[in-house]
């Protein structure tokens, strides 16, 4: 194993920038480390080795020259397999577009090409950013312990920079799919707001409830990348116009005074004692530094997950309309139940559930009048054993026993898809350890637009904590056993 590995974005960028790591060699290292245990992992779906070296190339030679982009300049770095990248197969996990191959690069790819990063490849997604991955697919694997979920859909961004195959990733977020993974592998996952960054060019799940997002090893790493791809977009109207802060800049700022609400009842009840033990560690960290961790009840949450569930499969049927039901041979299950869902249902249900949706915001604003930011569990259980979990019925173990099974989309979704439906940002970050060995995630919520607060308290609590720091190689030695077969 390299020192280099396990270098946070932001280390490996200054050691970029002062001419001490060559982008062509890191790059090199990066493309080795997937030659050597992503026959396993299975994280990415395209490599893209040559492209890569020659990028790393020009951005050795432009900072040679004195010309350094930022911290995001010679620094490998992968996408989500549904982001189009011109001239390079984007398959947003699906059988149907196995072959194609975009004339265009997605606003966010233009603007990590402008900041100088290097690509190496596309990332495994659930067949059109859902749940499953497609039959055809072999899924990811948890570089923690490949019997256990990596999460979903943004499952190959959250196995690829945990195993040090790339120093971070964009994924993409309609529920929980940027911070799920991030809770099961160990990352620190950032879900802006809704418009915040541009979805052009990027294949779409649910219009309103899509976002585009960084997966990265600590918050400044997310920080780096966030300041890179946000932005209003010409062309994605609904791009916001404010203006984007220097995220890395401020994440050093105090947090003392900081004012964090907890529900204990929704953030604990039905949620396992290891899960609730972390949360409380948590807020005890946050007290530490400085923070006023208060009880606070969130507002509204009887008809949230149902009126979730009929905007995101009716944009889902929108999105779909020109190949669903023509091509629907071509679809998962899943998928496709969620597209007949949408197509069934009626106007006046879907305008039930926007105005749902105006009064959970509603809600929300008045509690952000009271508090800065909102902590729960990023999931209400530890990373579950691959055996626990019975995709097809769509279904969890609890525990592992079989008899106590519980919905997997109820389950999953609990704290993660309120935040999608309300618009507002919301980051996962590691915060612990199960008694399996696997990275706990918690999370924190904000105001619209609040990203750099969300990113400091987290860069403050990683400071005082260090969870983020912990790798699966540092854990299982220099090369986990089951990876040396």
């Amino acid at each position: 194993m390299s020192t280099l590995d396990f270098l946070t974005l932001t280390e490996l960028s200054e050691q970029i920038r002062r001419r001490c790591i060559s982008p062509v060699e890191v790059t090199r290292l990066c493309l080795h480390r997937i030659n050597e245990y992503d026959g396993i992992l299975s994280s990415y779906s395209t490599v893209t080795g040559d492209r890569a070296l020659k990028q790393a190339s020009f951005a050795e030679e432009e900072i040679n020259n004195g010309r350094w982009r930022g911290p995001l300049h010679g620094v490998p770095i992968a996408l989500k397999d549904l982001i189009s990248t011109k001239g390079v197969v984007t398959t947003a996990g699906m059988s149907l577009y196995k072959d194609h191959v975009p004339l265009f690069d997605a606003t966010v790819v233009e603007r990590l090409d402008r900041a100088g990063a290097v690509i190496l490849g596309k990332l495994k997604t659930a067949e059109g950013a859902l749940f499953n991955h497609h039959s055809s697919v072999v899924p990811p694997r948890n570089p923690w312990n490949t019997d256990y979920w990596s999460g979903v859909s943004s499952s190959g961004s959250g196995v690829a920079t945990a195993a040090g195959l790339c120093f971070g990733t964009l994924g993409t977020d309609t529920a929980g799919s940027i911070r799920m993974p991030s809770s099961c592998c160990g990352l620190t996952g950032i879900k802006p707001t809704w418009g915040r960054v541009s979805r052009f060019g990027v294949f779409a799940l649910a219009d309103s409830l899509d976002c585009v997002g960084p997966m990265a090893r600590s918050a400044a790493d997310g920080a780096a990348i966030l300041g890179v791809i946000a932005g209003t977009d010409p062309n994605d109207p609904t791009t916001l116009k404010t203006p984007v802060p220097n995220y890395l800049n401020q994440i050093s700022e105090d947090i003392r005074g900081l004012r964090i609400g907890v529900d204990h009842a929704f953030a604990t009840e039905g949620v396992n004692e290891e899960v609730a033990a972390t949360l409380g560690e948590t807020e005890a960290t946050f007290r530490e530094l400085g923070a006023d961790v208060c009880e606070v009840t969130v507002p509204g949450l009887d008809h949230v997950s149902e009126a979730f569930l009929v905007l995101c499969s009716t944009e889902a049927a929108a999105a779909h309309k020109e190949t669903y039901p023509e091509y629907a041979s071509e679809y998962g299950n899943e998928l496709s139940e969620l597209i007949q869902k949408g197509r069934k249902t009626t106007e006046s249900r879907v305008a039930e559930s926007l105005q749902e949706r105006n009064r959970f915001v509603d809600g929300l604003f008045k509690i952000f009048q009271q508090i800065d930011l909102l902590l729960t569990p990023t999931l209400p259980f530890p990373v579950p054993r691959l055996d626990s979990i019975d995709f097809k019925g769509m279904t969890i173990a609890e525990d592992n026993a079989r008899s106590n099974r519980k919905d997997l989309y109820s389950a999953t979704l609990r704290f993660t898809a309120l935040f999608n439906f309300s618009r507002n940002p919301a980051i996962s970050f590691p915060a612990g350890l199960s008694s399996s060995g696997m990275p706990t995630g918690m999370q924190l919520a904000g105001r619209h637009l609040d990203e750099g607060l969300l990113l400091r308290a987290v860069h403050a609590f990683q400071k005082s904590t260090g969870w983020h720091a912990c790798h699966p190689v540092e854990l299982c030695g220099p090369m986990p056993l089951w990876l040396r077969s």
